[in-house]
């Protein structure tokens, strides 16, 4: 079987497990959040079952993934991602009710339709014979500057960006993910191409280069867990997921292209991928965005049929709470001039 397939088959698993992992790891949050009062406090959502499945989940995932970058390019397994945004909104729609309109089942056929342009028009590998090749790849001056700037930015991150911004942005937690992920990939395909050859007979396990790799990749999937755990828990999985698939993707074909310097293949197969990548990124925001839409919509829809104490304030200005006309539902107070002057801060 080609290569090519073999990579595309396997990327396509991955999302599956990655897309359902998304969900379990949001109620295993959820689950911790109501136990111990904050899934991140102390590492809170540890201790939660249903968070491990949705680990196992995602580990299972990312082997399958690492594996297919072994068998197929960097550009053609990370746009292949994308199918992990329509697994999730599936599995979420079932097992956390949530809904998806007809805005998201287009956004899901853009994505598909995305996903294939791509596989279709991405350029095969260049040909790699030993582990060697890739760690020349890898120590060439212009990969490792940008390698040492990625690394200092991630440091940066932690140390002084996040303790500042963390709580009012999820692109502080989203960008250390994401240039983590880029290297995760790069380690990850360096890994994926000696157990592939040593698989075939061309043993590379005997030099020191896998376990590096393997170390590196451990040390930057830990770092992508920690922080995406972290963002999930302060902000809603509709805005994290199209933000960190665009900056993921971004950030590993840009890794790809670096370190292989350069495009394998035609100007017309270049803009195919382009349009590709551009169908998944409107895609993957419709979808999330059609979810948004739906979920403020039950906010106020759940707000007309409770029955909530501030509805007791609910009187224009010039008027006591002995009126005879109280404003008792979500609409009347919505639409009361003197009210709104009420709740709306200075």
């Amino acid at each position: 079987m080609n290569p090519k397939i073999i990579g595309m088959i396997l990327a396509t698993l991955s999302s599956l497990l990655i897309g359902t992992s998304f969900v379990i790891t949001k109620m295993g949050l959820n689950h911790a959040a109501l136990k111990y009062g904050s899934a991140t406090e102390k590492l809170s959502f540890i201790k939660s079952h249903i968070w491990w499945i949705g680990m196992i989940c995602m580990i299972a995932g990312e082997i399958l993934n690492f594996l297919a970058y072994g068998f197929a390019p960097a550009i053609l397994v990370t746009p292949l991602g994308a199918l992990s945004v329509i697994f999730g909104a599936f599995f979420a729609s079932i097992f956390l009710k949530e809904i998806i309109t007809v805005v998201g089942k287009c956004a899901c056929a853009l994505c598909l339709l995305g996903s294939i342009q791509v596989v279709v028009n991405s350029p095969e590998d260049p040909p790699i014979v030993s582990i060697k090749q890739i760690v020349d790849l890898t120590i060439h001056p212009i990969f490792l500057t940008y390698s040492i700037i990625i690394i200092v930015a991630i440091l940066v991150l932690i140390l002084f960006i996040v303790p500042k911004f963390g709580d009012r942005s999820p692109i502080t937690f989203i960008s250390i993910c994401s240039l983590a992920g880029s290297l995760t990939v790069i380690c990850a395909k360096a890994l994926g191409i000696a157990l592939k050859l040593t698989f075939s007979g061309n043993n590379q396990l005997r030099q020191p280069a896998p376990y590096i790799y393997l170390l590196l990749m451990i040390i930057f999937t830990v770092t992508q867990i920690i922080y995406f755990n972290k963002v999930l828990d302060k902000f809603d999985t509709n805005i994290v997921t199209p933000i960190y698939y665009v900056f993921f993707s971004t950030a590993t074909i840009a890794a790809s292209i670096i370190m292989f310097r350069g495009f394998d293949g035609t100007p017309t197969e270049l803009i195919s991928i382009i349009s590709g990548f551009l169908q998944l990124f409107v895609g993957v925001f419709l979808l999330n965005f059609s979810r948004y839409k739906v979920e403020k919509a039950s906010f106020f829809e759940q707000r007309e049929d409770e029955n909530i104490e501030f509805l007791d304030l609910a009187y224009p200005i010039n008027s006591s709470k002995n009126s005879s006309t109280p404003i008792r539902s979500y609409s009347q107070v919505k639409d009361n001039d003197s009210y709104d002057r009420v709740l709306t801060p200075c």
